[in-house]
C-alpha cells in the first residue's frame, strides 16, 4: 500500500507516531515509526497486533520499510484515534471523568483485556496513556510490554511496564501474568476519576516501588465514587493477587450491571488530535533496552537478585532521566525477544 506520511502527532525515546493517508482510498490511519536498525521492540508489538482481532483492541494496519532522508525506517501502521487517548480525554474534561464515562471505558477496557486474556496476551502497561479514544470509544494499544502467558512459561522471565501502575507481585519482582493487568486497571479507574496518577503524593521512584511492594497499601479509591465503584475498584487493588477479581467476574460486578452505551455517544471532540506516544503526559515517555546487556535487562540483572537489589538495580543506570520529578516518569521494557510470539 503506497501511503504519504503526514504531521507527527507523538514522540517516544525511541519512536515517532505520524499521521498518514492512503494515497489511493485516502484512508488515514497512524504509523508508528523508527529505524530498522532499532526496530527489535516495534517488530516485536507488531507480532502481536497482527494476530488480534477486536473492537476494544487497536486495529492493525500492516507493516512495511521506507527509506526516508538516508535512513531506512521501519513502519507499523495502526488505526487513527482522532480523540487522541483517554488521558488527553481527562485533560478536556478539567481533570476528571463523571462515573457514566467512567463505567464506559471501564467496560471497554475490560472487554479488551477479556479479549487479550483468552488468547492468551497480558498487557502488562495498562494506563490511561495507553487507551485510545476512538469514535466507537476505549482501544487498547500499546503492546510493547505484552507477554504471552502459558503453563510452561517463566513468568518472571519479562518484566516491564510502568513503575506508577506495577501490581505489588511485579514491584518485587516475582511474576507478571494476567491479574497485574487488573491491578492496573484499579490504578487506571483512579487516574480517570482524579486526573492524578494512583501515588500522587510520592514522586521518588524508590519510594514508590517499596510502597507497592512492601507497604501492605493500595491506592487511595476516590470518596465521591458510589459504595459500588469503590468495591469494583477494590476487587482490582487486593493486593494478593489470588484474590484479585478476574476479567470475567468484574465483567459481572454490579458497578457494570446496569452499564448501557449510547451508540451515538460523541467520543470525540474538536481539539487537536494525540497518540500513543504524548510526550507531554508524565508517566507516557518511554525508555526502550536496545540491547540485551543494559539496564533493562530484567531477565539477567532484575531478577537474579533479592527483590531490595532488584528495586536498585532498576532505578541505578545513568540512562535513566531525572525520576524525581512526575513527567519524567518511565516504562520499563526488556528487550530480549528470544520469547516465541
Amino acid at each position: 500500500m503506497e501511503w504519504r506520511r503526514g504531521q507527527t502527532i507523538g514522540c517516544g525515546s525511541s519512536a515517532t507516531v505520524s499521521k498518514a493517508t492512503c494515497c489511493r482510498s485516502g484512508e488515514i490511519f497512524a504509523v508508528k515509526s523508527v529505524e530498522l536498525s532499532r526496530s527489535e521492540l516495534l517488530q516485536r508489538e507488531e507480532k502481536f497486533l497482527c494476530s488480534l482481532s477486536s473492537p476494544y483492541v487497536v486495529s492493525y494496519k500492516g507493516c512495511d520499510i521506507t527509506s526516508e532522508n538516508n535512513n531506512l525506517m521501519y513502519n507499523l501502521k495502526m488505526e487513527y484515534a482522532a480523540a487522541g487517548t483517554l488521558i488527553d480525554v481527562i485533560r478536556r474534561k478539567s481533570g476528571e471523568l463523571d462515573v457514566a464515562m467512567i463505567k464506559c471505558y471501564t467496560q471497554q477496557i475490560l472487554q479488551g483485556l477479556e479479549y487479550l486474556h483468552l488468547s492468551g496476551v497480558a498487557h502488562c502497561d495498562i494506563k490511561g496513556t495507553n487507551i485510545l479514544i476512538c469514535d466507537t470509544g476505549a482501544k487498547i494499544a500499546d503492546l510493547g510490554c505484552a507477554k504471552r502467558v502459558d503453563s510452561e512459561s517463566d513468568l518472571t522471565a519479562r518484566i516491564g511496564g510502568t513503575p506508577m501502575f506495577m501490581a505489588p507481585e511485579v514491584a518485587c519482582g516475582e511474576e507478571q501474568s494476567f491479574a497485574a493487568d487488573i491491578w492496573a486497571l484499579g490504578c487506571t479507574i483512579i487516574e480517570m476519576a482524579t486526573g492524578e496518577s494512583p501515588w500522587p503524593n510520592i514522586s521518588d521512584p524508590m519510594s514508590i516501588l517499596y510502597q507497592i511492594a512492601y507497604s501492605g497499601r493500595t491506592p487511595v479509591v476516590p470518596e465521591y465514587l458510589s459504595r459500588q465503584a469503590k468495591d469494583f475498584v477494590s476487587k482490582c487493588l487486593k493486593r494478593d493477587q489470588k484474590e484479585r477479581w478476574t476479567v470475567k467476574q468484574l465483567l459481572k460486578h454490579p458497578f457494570l450491571a446496569e452499564f448501557s452505551y449510547v451508540k451515538n455517544h460523541n467520543f470525540l471532540d474538536s481539539n487537536s488530535p494525540t497518540s500513543i506516544l504524548d510526550q507531554g503526559v508524565w508517566n507516557s515517555i518511554e525508555v526502550e533496552s536496545e540491547t540485551p546487556n543494559d539496564v533493562f535487562d530484567l531477565q539477567t540483572k532484575y531478577l537474579s537478585s533479592c527483590p531490595d537489589q532488584r528495586m536498585t538495580r532498576l532505578l541505578s543506570s545513568s540512562r535513566v532521566p531525572n525520576w524525581t520529578c512526575e513527567e519524567t516518569w518511565i516504562t520499563i521494557r526488556d528487550s530480549n525477544n528470544e520469547e516465541e510470539l
